[in-house]
């Protein structure tokens, strides 16, 4: 039997065959990638910015309107922050005496009604929730990065760390803590803004976008 021999420009021609299967092949799998629906890229992208950037990220919208953090009508202020540009007059009505020692006061008090709803003074996480021999149950809400809610003098706690909570929800009771506890049952509140402690009273019917 004769064997047949392959003309010269046969395997080069498979060679190039081969080559433009290959070729082809990784176009279409480029294209069918590249033609991921929009939904799909965006959850994707989304999911890594709030894997990396979830820290930075505020959890609650810049429109709505900061509450005070209680609903009842018949609280009202028993202790005001002490400002250090008031006149010496409100001044002296802002300082907490305990042990022989005079202390500013850094937030507010509110009392009247003995165990009143505490609630949440917008949408947040809670990112502390203690028991203070001094300052009670206290609990603290981070609803941005610069914008921080405490809590305390707290009489029963109904939340605990990394609840989300939404405005108006009920997270706690007012009580009598010791640092201040000739104003019998009431809620001592705070703000931090900016790494700084305000005036609550300034902050309400605002908000994050007004600050």
């Amino acid at each position: 039997m004769n064997r047949r021999k392959l003309k010269p420009f046969v395997i080069p021609s498979i060679y190039s065959l081969i080559v433009v299967f290959v070729v082809m092949s990784l176009f279409f799998l480029q294209r069918a990638a590249n033609e991921t629906s929009p939904s799909e890229k965006d959850q994707n992208f989304d999911y890594v910015i709030k894997t990396l950037f979830g820290d930075v990220l505020p959890v609650v919208g810049d429109k709505k309107v900061i509450v005070r953090p209680y609903n009842s009508k018949d609280v009202s202020i028993v202790k005001h922050y002490y400002d250090e540009n008031a006149t010496a007059d409100k001044q002296e009505k802002s300082i907490i005496y305990h042990e022989k020692t005079y202390i500013q006061n850094s937030g507010v008090d509110y009392g009247g009604t003995n165990n009143f709803d505490v609630v949440a003074i917008l949408d947040g996480t809670v990112i502390n929730v203690k028991e203070d021999n001094l300052l009670g149950k206290t609990i603290e809400i981070r609803h941005t990065n610069d914008f921080i809610s405490v809590y305390q003098c707290l009489s029963e706690l109904n939340v605990k760390k990394d609840d989300n909570v939404i405005q108006g929800e009920l997270i706690g009771k007012s009580g009598i803590c010791n640092i201040a506890s000739d104003l019998g049952d009431h809620l001592h509140f705070e703000i931090l803004y900016k790494g700084q402690v305000k005036n609550p009273e300034m902050f309400y019917d605002k908000t994050i976008k007004d600050l």
